[in-house]
């Protein structure tokens, strides 16, 4: 691995990292969380929306008897903002292996009104009981080794787009997917990276709701630029995830009307897959 990959891997480990005091939320009373949402984890001017998952997935934790999401589905309502924000949570249903609550995340607009920013459903059980046996056809995707794929420090000048959050993540992406970044979009909607955080810490069930939208888009391969705000992301955790870096694989088949669809796949270091996703994301159209 490239020494901008395996330096920092002396330092945080889960629970003790800058994800998990970022995404961290402090009970005010049952069903009421306060966060702070952390200015790190911005994409231009907004907060990424796989960070907010897993803040609201960090609540959810709390509120449910589970420990772990299998399914978490969040309408993004309006573009949050770092700063205090409250979550809000309500226990659905409690089963013996799964149990369903829902989450609103909520700030303060400039007028002192509360403001819903993302709705989440989830339902929760323990990866650890997961059965081992596996049967598919999915494949890892085929990518360079890491010290062959480039990450944001790589480019001569900043990447379009890029923000406070690229410091944060160990993102080297695959060339065949760079034709953006050079000024020759492939046209194929696809974007696949090496995916890690930058202090060093494994993957856990929580951050694999961060991999699945911390990539660039896949528009940009499409030949358009540009903020594409998600309108809905659900996520799907299969397996706890190895130690290691994890590989995302992210493609588009279809834009039409201004939207398009993204569809995900997290695969570890043990090529298990240990992540899926789909999300509707809005695009500005030359």
């Amino acid at each position: 691995m490239p020494e901008a990959a395996t330096a920092p891997a002396a330092g945080a480990t889960v629970g003790d990292s800058e994800f998990d005091r970022d995404t961290a939320v402090t009970r005010r009373e049952p069903g009421v969380y306060d966060i702070d949402l952390s200015a790190g984890w911005t994409i231009i001017n907004a907060v990424n929306g796989g960070y907010l998952l897993a803040v609201l997935g960090r609540a959810l934790a709390d509120a449910l008897p589970h420990p772990d999401p299998f399914t978490v589905s969040a309408h993004y309502l309006t573009a949050s903002q770092p700063g205090p924000a409250v979550v809000r949570t309500d226990v659905v249903r409690t089963g013996r292996t799964l149990s369903t609550g829902q989450a609103s995340l909520f700030q303060y607009d400039e007028d002192g009104h509360e403001v819903e920013r993302i709705r989440v459903l989830a339902s929760y059980g323990d990866l650890d009981t997961l059965p081992d046996d596996v049967r598919t056809s999915a494949r890892p995707p085929a990518m360079p080794p890491l010290d062959q794929c480039f990450g944001p420090q790589d480019a001569p000048a900043p990447v379009p787009g890029s923000s406070a959050i690229t410091d944060r993540l160990m993102l080297k992406l695959d060339p065949a997917t760079l034709g953006w970044a050079l000024g020759a979009p492939s046209g194929k909607g696809e974007m696949r990276a090496w995916f890690g955080l930058a202090d060093g810490r494994d993957a856990d069930p929580l951050s694999l709701l961060l991999a699945v939208d911390a990539l660039p888009p896949t528009a940009f391969e499409l030949g358009i630029s540009g903020w594409v705000p998600t309108i809905e992301l659900t996520v799907h955790v299969r397996s706890r995830p190895a130690p290691g870096p994890l590989r995302v694989s992210i493609t588009t088949r279809n834009l039409a009307g201004g939207f398009l669809e993204e569809d995900a796949e997290v695969w570890d270091a043990n090529d298990r897959l240990v992540a899926q996703s789909r999300q509707l994301a809005r695009v500005k159209l030359p």
